[in-house]
């Protein structure tokens, strides 16, 4: 494994904020903090001589295709049925899963948000303090050499219309029955509305992870709905933060009596 400390500050000449990982987890804290100057890349990197790179997504957005969703779904067919004036040539990279990468620079007229579950098989990643791995870290490989260019209006409104589309209620015609109000109401409203406010997300995650442990729900599917419950929040926490908390959730659950294993 080679450093890539002049990758990193290639990156970061170039204007883009530039994120040490080991795999894809941050080595640092940076969650709505400046990007790194070139003697902080240079410190951290004598530091972690082996560290690879991620950038964050705050001046462009990633359109992330999956090639093999959950071994049935392909992501590029579902590109494939939209509009191709969506997706203009781009900079482009192949992931270590096989998957794809397309990144385009945010518009100044309009915000894009961020949506996991985008379309089958493929993902928004454009909050600000998310993040991507890019090449040459380990598994990633640019596809060419173009500019990122910037998003498509009609990309953007795609993108927008489908995330409130997703966070709507139940349709206009569906009756529901008056009943009564419990725990799992509590839960799944959660999970449909969001976290809340800065100052209670992290609680809220927590409490939530552990109720649906505490319901037997594989560790897999309690990490797809922490996921949903956290890109339902108005200001969604970092990744590496949803991962913390996670972790130590199931940690807790373990030492209670829960499964060692999503899958036993």
């Amino acid at each position: 494994m080679k450093n890539l400390v002049n990758y990193a500050l290639a990156y970061q000449a170039k204007g883009l904020s530039v994120l040490p990982v080991a795999g894809k987890q941050p080595l640092i804290k940076f969650a709505n903090k400046p990007p790194l100057t070139a003697e902080q890349i240079k410190d951290i990197w004598r530091q972690h001589p082996y560290a690879q790179i991620a950038l964050r997504t705050d001046k462009f957005f990633v359109v992330d295709i999956d090639r093999n969703h959950d071994g049935e779904i392909d992501g590029m067919k579902s590109i494939e049925q939209q509009p191709s004036e969506y997706y203009p040539e781009t900079l482009m990279q192949t992931t270590r899963h096989g998957g794809q990468q397309w990144f385009y620079l945010k518009r100044h007229d309009m915000k894009v948000n961020q949506l996991i579950g985008y379309l089958p098989g493929v993902d928004v990643k454009a909050h600000i303090n998310n993040y991507v791995v890019v090449a040459p870290s380990e598994g990633y490989k640019w596809l060419n050499k173009h500019a990122i260019v910037t998003a498509p209006k009609s990309l953007v409104i795609n993108i927008n219309q489908m995330r409130a589309s997703n966070r709507r209620s139940s349709p206009d015609d569906l009756v529901l029955k008056p009943r009564q109000r419990n725990s799992t109401t509590d839960l799944l409203e959660t999970i449909a509305n969001g976290l809340g406010d800065k100052g209670l997300r992290n609680k809220t995650l927590a409490g939530l992870v552990g109720a649906i442990l505490f319901r037997g729900v594989h560790q897999k599917e309690a990490y797809q709905l922490a996921l949903m419950a956290n890109e339902n929040t108005p200001d969604p926490l970092p990744e590496e933060e949803v991962n913390r908390t996670f972790r130590s959730m199931v940690k807790r659950d373990i030492r209670n009596g829960g499964a060692k294993s999503g899958n036993e």
